[in-house]
């Protein structure tokens, strides 16, 4: 295999390059982003790009990859403005699938990696959402907008090269020792917040699931969209006690308004759509790659346990993991120069 990473600079781009090292029949990895890699990689070759990927259909001709993994559509709106998310996910998908599906070009399977964030979340919604179900209301934040843009552009792709396989994963919340997101710095805060008078289901996926599923799809050909979540749910309310947080909570009516201050005195921002899910919840059905062969390492239940343990063991020990740096010429020492012994040599 020959594959192409995006988004090489974040942290599920890092993390899948790294194990993708581990398989000795990938021949080639190469990864694209703006930013260096999170993790130290062997094998893998780093390649500055423009957030929009305008060089991708280079790229590809040069290295006849015959894989995508397209970790890269931002679905943090904390974390980006809505300018850089529109670029990033609409732009840079538009850029890659045009480089995949160009005259001559070797590509053969495409993984995307998106978020449940695409159903919404809202008063109307049913029980839980299957993968050709559509949202019950129309998009109001730039993420959401972004990533049903994004997921039609795909659709299309997938249509116009059936020689392709596609596959697009939508993940649920990500819990982990290592994920940052939304939820995770809600809960780490000594008081975790609630919208008054709701309770909502929640699903979390955990990091090593999320990793998993990516690694699952592409060792093995499962076109189509599939739902990724931890299986069962559980009540927000419950997800606090387990953590072991108390609750403060917002105001049901211009809760938006109410979570300024929080954002303000960078407490934590709690952006629109994850005000809709503390209202209403989400819960998607499962059951499709579970059918396709991937097998989870945690539940829902399992997922926040893991999550409450990292917690309570980072304010004993503390978090004292010193962060990974990428050094172009460290890196090339430690690939090609002969001083280096490496495993198997005399």
């Amino acid at each position: 295999m020959r594959v192409l990473v995006t988004g090489l600079g974040t942290f599920w781009g890092s993390r899948l390059a790294q194990a993708l090292e581990q398989f000795d029949d990938v021949e080639v990895i190469v990864g694209l982003d703006t930013n260096e890699p999170r993790l130290p990689l062997e094998r893998t070759e780093f390649v500055r790009a423009d957030s929009d990927y305008s060089i991708l259909q280079r790229i590809v001709k040069a290295t006849k990859v015959d894989t995508i993994l397209h970790t890269h559509l931002l679905v943090d709106s904390t974390e980006n403005s809505n300018r850089r998310m529109h670029e990033v996910n609409v732009i840079g998908t538009m850029n890659l699938l045009a480089a995949a599906g160009a005259a001559g070009s070797t590509v053969r399977k495409l993984i995307v990696k998106s978020s449940t964030l695409i159903y919404g979340a809202g008063k109307r919604d049913p029980y839980f959402f299957r993968e050709e179900m559509e949202r019950t209301t129309p998009p109001h934040t730039e993420v959401e907008r972004s990533l049903l843009e994004t997921s039609a552009f795909v659709r299309d792709f997938a249509v116009d090269n059936p020689h392709v396989v596609v596959t697009k994963l939508r993940f649920s919340n990500a819990l982990g020792d290592d994920i940052t997101s939304p939820f995770a710095r809600s809960l780490s805060l000594p008081v975790v917040p609630e919208i008054l008078g709701f309770d909502p289901r929640l699903q979390f996926v955990h990091e090593e699931d999320i990793t998993g599923a990516l690694i699952f799809a592409t060792r093995n050909d499962i076109p189509g969209v599939y739902n990724v979540a931890g299986r069962g749910t559980m009540p927000w309310s419950e997800i606090c006690e387990v953590v072991g947080k108390r609750r403060i909570p917002l105001p049901p009516f211009f809760t938006n308004w109410a979570a300024e201050p929080l954002r303000m005195t960078r407490v934590v921002d709690l952006p629109p759509e994850v005000l809709d899910l503390l209202r209403y919840g989400r819960v998607v059905d499962t059951r499709a790659y579970r059918r396709a062969g991937f097998e989870y390492k945690y539940t829902t239940a399992a997922t926040v346990n893991a999550f409450a343990r990292s917690l309570r063991l980072e304010s004993v020990v503390g978090d004292s993991n010193p962060s990974y740096r990428y050094e172009r010429d460290v890196e090339t020492f430690f690939r090609h120069s002969p001083a280096i012994i490496r495993e198997g040599n005399e």
